[in-house]
């Protein structure tokens, strides 16, 4: 990937409606050649897809928790069966795998605090296998960013 096609990235992440002619423009290539960017990009899988920025709570799911998860084992069987069920649950927005304290760090949005105490007792738990769970409710943004930075 070169710096044009990073440009391409970073002017769709800002504006992934825009028209070809418009995204040209904005990264300094007529039509065709961006275009064929565009296509190349999407085809090695660099652009997997197009989605829409939603406001949470107009959507009404406005609490954001971060929930971090120590399995109690750490076989292939435990490990395996955590993952399958975390990524069925539609609460889950991210999932990752960390190093430190805990194994995972889950996030998850919810309508209120009953809705997160259904999610762990109704989705979390009968997972089975978990050893701690630590939460942490965001009560506010001060940074959400949808484009990836400039890479010289």
């Amino acid at each position: 990937m070169d710096p044009k096609d990073r440009q391409i990235i970073r002017a769709l992440q800002r504006d992934g409606r825009m028209t070809n002619q418009d995204l040209a423009a904005e990264v300094n290539l007529s039509p065709s050649p961006c275009l064929r960017r565009l296509r190349n990009l999407e085809a090695s899988g660099a652009i997997r897809g197009y989605s829409v920025n939603v406001d949470a709570r107009a959507y009404g799911l406005p609490v954001n928790v971060f929930v971090r998860v120590s399995l109690e084992k750490h076989t292939e069987d435990v490990v395996q069966h955590f993952e399958n069920q975390v990524r069925a649950i539609d609460e889950v927005l991210e999932c990752y795998v960390m190093t430190g304290v805990s194994d995972y760090l889950l996030r998850v949005v919810v309508a209120d605090l009953d809705d997160y105490e259904k999610f762990v007792r109704k989705r979390l738990h009968p997972i089975g296998g978990i050893g701690s769970i630590d939460t942490s409710f965001a009560y506010g943004t001060v940074k959400k960013a949808g484009v990836y930075p400039a890479i010289d």
